[in-house]
């Protein structure tokens, strides 16, 4: 078990959000902030945030109550890092390097169905929405990232990151499904107050909450959770340095009224 105390880590009801203080196994203490959707009732759309934006005040402009980062992107053009389609038209990107372009975890969703699987399970030019990420976190209601494996190539492509993203504990965003519901979820991290998520740790947690298949998603400052129409998360650039509103991001998951 990843977490001292797991009783904590009930979902909220669908349409809701909660934050919890999730203390780890060596002592240390972080916030995550979760929301909940009615897998029945919700659509997942990707959306490109063209220039790019801080993700609560483009989601307001636009009269979107719910949201989530969506992927990685490159400085400073701000262009998705990994695949992105959305209404099946194939978005500019930077392609992740070969051969992790052909296997990295993406979210697809298609006729209002939404899942998670690596890129060589779909199809060469889906339909639909897709966004491009990664790692997958859980497969089966079942953690399965290890580091020390490095099955999608994060910690031996690091090049195209600012750093490796495996080590260490960070912010970190991740998306989950089930049967009945879907997970937006955000951790703080890089201060006093919150030691943030190891990959592992992240990967638990959406297993602990009900994640059939899980998700990471872009992280650090650009951590963002719109929930209620207002960020709920703390983005931070760099330890105890506060990044108001998060940063400027280029890709988001929308959850929408069907």
């Amino acid at each position: 078990m990843a977490f001292a105390r797991r009783e904590l880590l009930r979902p909220p009801p669908a349409g809701r959000a909660r934050r919890i203080r999730l203390e780890l196994l060596d002592g240390s203490k972080t916030t995550v902030h979760i929301a909940a959707h009615d897998a029945a009732r919700t659509e997942i759309r990707v959306a490109v945030l063209r220039g790019q934006a801080r993700l609560e005040p483009w989601c307001e402009q636009r009269g979107v109550e719910e949201a989530l980062v969506g992927g990685f992107f490159v400085r400073p053009e701000g262009l998705p890092l990994g695949e992105v389609r959305t209404r099946g038209v194939a978005r500019r990107h930077v392609p992740f390097d070969a051969p992790w372009a052909g296997v990295r975890a993406c979210v697809h969703v298609q006729g209002g169905t939404a899942r998670i699987a690596g890129r060589d399970a779909l199809p060469e030019a889906p339909r639909g929405d897709l966004l491009q990420a990664g790692p997958l976190l859980v497969r089966g209601g079942v953690p399965v990232f290890r580091r020390e494996r490095d099955a999608e190539g994060f910690s031996a492509g690091s090049r195209q990151f600012d750093s490796d993203i495996t080590a260490g504990r960070h912010p970190r965003a991740a998306l989950g499904l089930s049967g009945e519901r879907y997970f937006a979820v955000a951790c703080d991290g890089r201060s006093r107050h919150d030691a943030g998520l190891t990959l592992e740790e992240l990967a638990a947690l959406m297993a602990a909450l009900g994640s059939d298949t899980a998700l990471n998603l872009d992280g650090g400052g650009s951590t963002s959770l719109v929930s209620g129409g207002r960020l709920r998360n703390r983005p931070r650039k760099a330890y105890d340095e506060p990044e108001p509103g998060g940063r400027p991001v280029s890709t988001a998951l929308l959850f929408v009224p069907r």
